[in-house]
């Protein structure tokens, strides 16, 4: 049977309002417009998201943070930093947005193998305090308390491919083993952390894993990244539940990027991580060039809804992941040396064989 892959969306995400702005609404229209013409939606068991209650986004964020951002709203909309505009409806929006991922949790812990939230806005540079990065709350970092508190799931791997490293989800749990962080990132780039140092304090050493990539990276170094890397640690870790920050930005045609990701590409990193998961719910983070974001967006539910082999997918669709010309491809040498920095500095806490 092939896994039973579920997608959150309401049209509702489309009232945050943000204008001539690269995070709008008309990347969830061509996403979902997309996928129903390629007719994965029949595939796809549609949640109907809900909206997180207060006491909820007080899993991580401050009140006095959570009230700032009712009010802008209730004012008619504004910023919360200069990157990050907010409407009127935002802040319903940003709790339905959290919610959505509470839903595909539930769902997931449920009956289904995976979800993959179409939400916005984004989250995982939200910080306890602050809004920044286009995000208002931290829905990737939320949705893991979430899994602890309502689900009682011990450990949960969050994976941030988004080629900005995810700041406000590293600061959440920078002291806790219970929760795996593992970002790969353009570096230096927005927001200018996730250094290869940044591993986690105190009881939290090591849980925090950074990869940072210069300019141009592309296939064969994300899977050699993710094989050398990500599989041995995760595999180590056995978490009850995977969560994935799914930005799309990484893509080679992406106006913010400048790394060098094909969009089958991300539906190749997808099979990997199905590999090690138990169960997996991915939120839409980056990707802002929306021929390049759709086709990476099925490229990822395809994989996550392909039967076991990872030939075909539930319709019969050729996933081919791993095309011909791209044998005896090999990761350029910068990244060989940064994983391997990697590995000295986490083989106190991993094994990596």
């Amino acid at each position: 049977m092939s896994p039973k892959v579920g997608l959150i969306y309401s049209d509702e995400y489309l009232k945050h309002d943000t204008g001539d702005h690269p995070e709008n609404s008309k990347r969830l229209e061509a996403i979902l417009s997309f996928l129903k013409g390629k007719n994965i939606l029949e595939d796809l068991t549609f949640i109907n998201p809900r909206k997180a209650d207060l006491k909820e986004i007080e899993y991580l964020h401050n009140p006095s943070y959570i009230q700032e951002v009712r009010e802008i709203c209730q004012r008619g909309g504004g910023f919360l930093d200069p990157d990050t505009p907010v409407s009127k409806d935002s802040f319903e929006v940003a709790l339905l947005a959290a919610g959505g991922v509470f839903s595909a949790i539930d769902r997931v812990v449920d009956d289904l193998d995976s979800a993959f939230c179409l939400i916005r806005p984004p989250g995982h540079h939200a910080l306890k305090e602050k809004g920044m990065g286009f995000c208002v709350f931290n829905n990737i970092a939320l949705g893991a308390r979430y899994a602890q508190n309502k689900h009682r799931l011990k450990k949960v791997l969050i994976i941030d491919w988004d080629v900005h490293h995810g700041n406000g989800t590293q600061e959440v749990f920078y002291r806790d083993p219970s929760v795996l962080y593992f970002s790969l990132h353009r570096y230096p780039h927005y927001p200018g952390t996730g250094d290869i140092e940044e591993i986690g304090e105190g009881e939290g050493k090591g849980y925090t894993v950074n990869v940072p990539l210069p300019p141009g990276c592309g296939n064969s170094d994300y899977i050699y990244i993710f094989k050398e890397l990500l599989s041995p640690i995760a595999n180590e870790f056995k978490p009850d539940i995977t969560l994935i920050s799914a930005g799309f930005d990484a893509h080679q045609d992406d106006p913010l990027g400048g790394m060098g990701l094909t969009s089958q590409e991300y539906g190749a990193l997808t099979s990997l991580v199905k590999e090690f998961s138990k169960g997996i719910v991915s939120c839409l983070e980056g990707g802002y060039n929306l021929k390049a974001l759709r086709e990476s967006v099925l490229a990822h539910l395809d994989s996550l809804a392909s039967r076991p082999e990872g030939t075909r997918g539930p319709r019969g669709r050729e996933l081919n992941l791993f095309p011909k010309e791209r044998i005896g491809e090999k990761p350029n040498n910068r990244v060989r040396e940064i994983v391997k920095k990697i590995k000295e500095i986490h083989s106190k806490y991993w094994n990596f064989g």
